[in-house]
């Protein structure tokens, strides 16, 4: 059983910064794969950047302006998301697959300040 919860979240302008925050009490070492998702009003949950031993992957709307991370020690895993853009705002999901078994967090919502 994996536990995630997500941090971070708040109002944002169109060209902000924000660091979202995914905590896994326990160890997160042990788990490969993790990533971060999204989903806005009316829209389908999405990817928006993965991380695994083998290195990152980014959507395509986010890539170049957001940076996943994880700090294995801390059993934390980041989203840093610069330069962001009307569409960014959304609920923003954390998920960790172990064992085939994909676990998720409760989510943590970015919003527009404007």
């Amino acid at each position: 059983q994996v536990h995630l919860v997500e941090s971070g979240g708040g109002l944002v302008q169109a060209g902000g910064s924000l660091t979202l925050s995914c905590g896994a009490p326990g160890s997160i070492f042990s788990i490969n794969t993790m990533a971060w998702y999204r989903q806005r009003p009316g829209k389908s949950r999405e990817l928006v950047a993965g991380i695994t031993s083998a290195g990152t992957d980014y959507s395509d709307s986010v890539q170049g302006r957001f940076t996943i991370s994880r700090d294995n020690a801390k059993n934390l895993m980041y989203l840093q998301m610069n330069s962001l853009i009307p569409e960014d705002p959304a609920v923003y999901y954390c998920s960790a697959t172990l064992k085939r078994v994909d676990y998720w967090g409760q989510g943590t919502q970015v919003n527009d300040s404007s």
